[in-house]
């Protein structure tokens, strides 16, 4: 009788536990910088198809489309800042959406090509995305996740990344103005300047370690 009472009440207990432990239950604000966020996200599908089609205008729309993407990273950290709203979940979603939106740009960039002078500097930013982002998860774990904060040149990098990205999305020349040679360039000063700002992060996090 008194386990029957007991299974009642866990039933009527709608918390979740693991192993046997209450979990906190996190607020997510769904505010306007971070609904902007979960647009630039929303986006990648629609990016991705109007690329692949069989149209003269898909390159410059998706072109259109990846510059949509890039207001809406520069908005949502503007209205973040000046309207108090920044949170934790805000500050997470940004940058894993700004990565997706480009890796996706650089797969297809490269699929559509077969050119391994775009390979090399694709597998470079990707690659130093996937590694800052292990080492401040491991520097987070440490409490040292600051020691990894964005800079300023991986803020150059990213500047130059996007507009190499725009001109390579485009394809086609602007008057007398050779864009996609021009964004194969910057792409490479990206691929450069990526490797710099995945250097200063290793020195700055390895500073804090002792090896014994």
């Amino acid at each position: 009788m008194c386990s029957m009472r007991i299974d009642q009440e866990a039933q009527r207990d709608p918390s979740p536990t693991l192993a046997g432990r209450p979990l906190k239950r996190i607020r997510i604000p769904l505010n306007v910088p971070v609904v902007l966020t979960l647009l630039r996200i929303a986006l990648i599908p629609l990016f991705v198809l109007v690329f692949y089609l069989p149209f003269a205008w898909a390159y410059p729309a998706s072109a259109f489309v990846f510059l949509l993407a890039g207001v809406t990273d520069w908005l949502d950290g503007y209205l973040a800042r000046r309207w108090k709203q920044t949170s934790a979940f805000g500050t997470f979603l940004d940058p894993v959406a700004d990565k997706l939106m480009v890796a996706a740009a650089l797969v297809m960039l490269v699929d559509k090509h077969s050119s391994v002078w775009l390979a090399v500097p694709a597998i470079i930013i990707i690659g130093r995305e996937i590694g800052v982002s292990a080492l401040r998860e491991w520097m987070a774990e440490l409490g040292q996740r600051g020691i990894v904060a964005v800079s300023y040149i991986a803020k150059v990098k990213t500047t130059c990344q996007m507009i190499a990205l725009i001109l390579l999305l485009y394809h086609e020349p602007i008057l007398s103005l050779p864009t996609f040679a021009v964004g194969a360039v910057l792409l490479y000063v990206a691929a450069a300047l990526t490797l710099w700002s995945m250097f200063v992060y290793l020195r700055a996090a390895f500073r804090t370690i002792d090896v014994v």
